[in-house]
């Protein structure tokens, strides 16, 4: 499990960025984010002058969303990145009636996604609703859902099956 994976280093998404999956400004909501690397197979959906043939998305529910699609379609990633909660100093506030995480957009706020435990379908929201809550840490995934509920998973047990729960939580 990770250490071994090799593509471009993450980039900060605080410079306006709209995400490649449902074009919403990034940096605008809150919740954990995602960027995935291409190498010479990009998805048509980027952009031809997009440098290092990478997507950016504006929560974990839309770069899983665009990895699978993707895969589906023959594109596998070269890389794909998430936030990662253990390494940044992350608050749970009250927002329009919800509860969120914020967002992390520096490019050191982000791991490898085979690296992270994810929460899934806990009581805190992202941009899209419910979200996969990164943490390279098991103690702080397994703290968070402890403190929140959701259960745990890895990377490669995100399915279209988990996305859909998600939109129906």
């Amino acid at each position: 499990l990770g250490g071994d994976r090799e593509g471009p280093d993450p980039v900060a998404l605080d410079d306006g960025q709209q995400c490649d999956h449902c074009n919403m400004r990034i940096d605008m909501h809150p919740g954990p984010v995602g960027e995935v690397f291409y190498s010479d197979d990009a998805p048509p959906s980027l952009p031809d002058d997009r440098e290092d043939g990478v997507a950016w998305l504006c929560s974990s529910r839309c770069t899983y969303n665009y990895i699978l699609e993707g895969e589906q379609a023959g594109h596998e990633p070269q890389i794909s990145y998430g936030t990662d909660y253990s390494t940044v100093d992350h608050e749970i506030v009250g927002e329009s009636g919800t509860t969120v995480i914020t967002a992390h957009l520096d490019a050191d706020a982000f791991a490898d996604l085979h690296d992270l435990t994810l929460v899934v379908n806990s009581e805190i929201e992202g941009a899209m609703g419910s979200s996969l809550i990164g943490f390279s840490s098991d103690d702080d995934a397994e703290s968070f859902a402890d403190d929140h509920g959701g259960e745990l998973l890895a990377h490669d047990d995100v399915t279209r099956e988990v996305l859909a729960g998600l939109e129906s939580s």
